[in-house]
Parts: C-alpha cells; sequence; structure tokens
C-alpha cells in the first residue's frame, strides 16, 4: 500500500498495520499515534490484535528527559540482585541489539491502570507530555506529578539512530509518526493468532483488506525513511 495512503490514516488518528520482516520477528502491529488513542482503539488492539500494547518513545527525548531502558536499569542493579546479570537479554534471537523495553507508567488519575479507559488516559496524556516545548526539567516535573511507576503502559525507547542499528516496530513505527508529522510516540499491539503463534502476513493482510486499515510492510518504512531524511535533513 502507498505510503500516503498509511501518513494519511495516522494523520486522521486511524490504525494502521506494520509488518517488520521475513527475516525478523514476521509480526505485524497494529499501530496508531500515542496522541489519537482512544478506549476504543485500546478495546480494538485487545480483542482484534492480542498481543502486548507498548507506547514508543524516541531514543532522545527519552535520554534527555531520563527515561531508561529497563535493561540499563536492571544492569544497574546487578550488585544487589545478581539475578539480573545472569538473565541479561544477550540472547534475543531475532535482534542484536539489547532490548527497546523502558519503564511502565500509570497515570495518577487512573484506578488499576488496565482497562481500556485507564491505559488510554496514561498513554494519551503521556504523548502531550514528553513532547511539550517547554525545558525538560519542567516535562520532568510533569511526568512526576502526573504518572507513576510501575504501572500498565510498557513504554518502548527507540534505538539512538532510528532505523539504522535496530530496525524492529518501535522504530519502524516512530519513523512512522515522525514522517505524519505528528507527535512521534505510536502505541503499537502484536496481531496474534488462533493457533497460539503470531498471525501469519497473509492472514493480516485479509484482515486490514476486511476492514479498510492500511497496511506497510519494513522495506517499504525504511526506503521512505532514507527519502524523508535525505529531504530534511532530521536528524533522530
Amino acid at each position: 500500500m502507498g505510503i500516503e495512503e498509511v501518513l494519511d490514516a495516522i494523520r486522521a488518528g486511524k490504525p494502521i498495520l506494520v509488518y517488520d520482516f521475513d527475516d525478523r520477528e514476521r509480526e505485524s502491529d497494529l499501530t496508531i499515534a500515542s496522541e489519537f488513542i482512544t478506549p476504543q482503539i485500546l478495546g480494538m488492539m485487545r480483542k482484534e490484535a492480542g498481543g502486548l500494547v507498548c507506547t514508543t518513545t524516541p531514543y532522545r527525548v527519552a535520554k534527555e528527559l531520563g527515561l531508561p531502558f529497563m535493561s540499563d536499569v536492571f544492569w544497574d542493579d546487578c550488585g544487589k540482585y545478581p539475578l539480573l546479570k545472569a538473565m541479561a537479554p544477550t540472547d534475543i534471537p531475532y535482534d542484536n541489539t539489547k532490548s527497546s523495553f523502558g519503564i511502565t507508567i500509570n497515570h495518577r488519575d487512573t484506578y488499576t491502570g488496565i482497562t481500556d479507559k485507564d491505559r488510554a488516559l496514561t498513554i494519551k496524556a503521556y504523548a502531550e507530555t514528553i513532547f511539550q516545548d517547554k525545558p525538560a526539567a519542567e516535562i520532568q516535573a510533569d511526568l512526576g506529578k502526573h504518572f507513576r511507576a510501575p504501572g500498565h503502559v510498557h513504554l518502548l525507547n527507540t534505538s539512538e539512530r532510528i532505523l539504522k542499528s535496530r530496525k524492529g516496530h518501535t522504530e519502524l513505527c516512530t519513523a512512522l509518526m515522525y514522517m505524519a508529522g505528528v507527535k512521534p510516540s505510536a502505541t503499537i499491539c502484536e496481531m496474534m493468532g488462533d493457533d497460539g503463534g503470531s498471525r501469519s502476513k497473509e492472514s493480516v493482510a485479509a484482515f486490514a483488506k476486511e476492514h479498510g486499515i492500511p497496511m506497510i510492510d519494513g522495506e517499504t518504512v525504511i526506503e521512505e525513511w532514507g527519502k524523508f531524511i535525505a529531504r530534511t535533513g532530521m536528524e533522530v
């Protein structure tokens, strides 16, 4: 499907589907710009996708605000908890870099944090908070005031240079947000199959056609991202 149809859907607050690569996870993620998340979309992700709902943060934003990779948190505390060192994610079968998982959060106005309404509140408010046009110290204060950790929304940090060292859904979907001109945080959820595994590319394509959801693959995203970076000179 053409990139413009995908980007138009993102700008309109609609979900899209992103398949990565045949030689990587071989998974498709139901994806939406975090700023447009709603309880209804969360319900769709839970029922139609079924994977883990996660929200992405660009590396530079995460670094500036002090939002760590969870693997770094574990590593820094492995002196006190040696098991964390033994369990370091050094053998991810589809990736040669560390896990993109960051911390988990709930908005302080949530109750349990897991309902569709609670997670939508957390995600939308998170995207609104981290991209404010004000000093990092003030944004950090807002994060501390409005969010608690751990929680029920899993944050993902992109690699330092998007789609260079790592080409996962975290990077693919965040790149699409940049290209669409929305706040560059994506909320994603893997499409699971009824057979206990991930849903096949062909099955997801049929689902996309049935529901009128634009679908794009990783190779196309990388190609378009290269053009976008060359045209804009953006460094992310």
